[in-house]
């Protein structure tokens, strides 16, 4: 009863870990394409406007939960991750990421057909089999060599495109920048179309949750400096560079 009882309190830890990410995902995984994608779109004076009207009611809040990840991650995830980086050889470490992107696939691949988007349901189901396969395993992205990009997609972005568009902001403790929207899809990705609740092994599904902890705060080592030195507001580059990364993905749903 106490195995079963620390397990599950290991396997909630490693949860609200791989959580805290985001605050920093939205930077790593394309916010620059966003920017420039909605500054083409859009003229300066109404992009000023609009993240001038950002929904930030509870910021006081926010601010003090987006201070303590920062030093939770300083002195937890990052010196682990740069011992990870250090000691892992190149070749490994990037199929091991490329292993984490393809089981990542399931998810994306659910929300696909919530949305009702059956072309990218088939590119995002076509490149899960090549990269499964050819890709053994996904070590390699056999996939994007044959022009079959990587998308991102989840239940927060399913939520949007049925309608539930407006949402506050929000910074919780370990759990790191959402909206309210997108914390409510955090549970259901999880627990309903990832692999992980379905690895009966406990030892194996907590040794690989954590890889994967480790491996998103990797993939953000090369991105710490550039957000630390242009922003005079750390909180309100994350902040920007999440929402701005949420409505450039939910124009791209609104294309498809």
């Amino acid at each position: 009863m106490k195995h079963t009882q620390w397990m599950r309190f290991k396997i909630l830890i490693c949860f609200f870990l791989c959580c805290l990410l985001p605050s920093m995902t939205a930077f790593a995984e394309g916010e620059a394409e966003a920017a420039n994608t909605m500054a083409a779109d859009l003229p300066t004076g109404a992009q000023v406007a609009t993240v001038q009207k950002v929904n930030d009611p509870f910021e006081p809040f926010n601010r003090e939960m987006f201070r303590f990840n920062y030093h939770f991650d300083r002195a937890v995830l990052k010196p682990i991750a740069e011992l990870y980086n250090k000691i892992m050889p190149k070749p490994l470490n990037l199929g091991i990421h490329n292993f984490f992107l393809n089981i990542n696939q399931l998810p994306i691949i659910a929300n696909d057909v919530l949305q009702l988007r059956p072309k990218q349901t088939m590119s995002d189901v076509t490149r899960f089999a090549i990269n499964t396969t050819i890709g053994i395993g996904g070590l390699f992205d056999v996939a994007s060599r044959m022009q079959l990009k990587q998308q991102s997609n989840d239940f927060g972005l399913t939520l949007a495109r049925w309608g539930y568009k407006n949402s506050a902001y929000l910074v919780l403790p370990f759990f790191g920048a959402m909206t309210i929207r997108d914390g409510i899809g955090i549970p259901v990705d999880y627990y309903g179309f990832s692999i992980y609740p379905y690895i009966r092994d406990e030892t194996v599904r907590d040794g690989l949750y954590l890889l994967s902890v480790i491996d998103k705060r990797v993939q953000l080592l090369n991105y710490q400096t550039v957000m630390e030195e242009a922003a005079v507001d750390q909180y309100v580059f994350v902040r920007d560079a999440y929402l701005q990364r949420r409505e450039y993905l939910l124009k791209q749903l609104a294309e498809t």
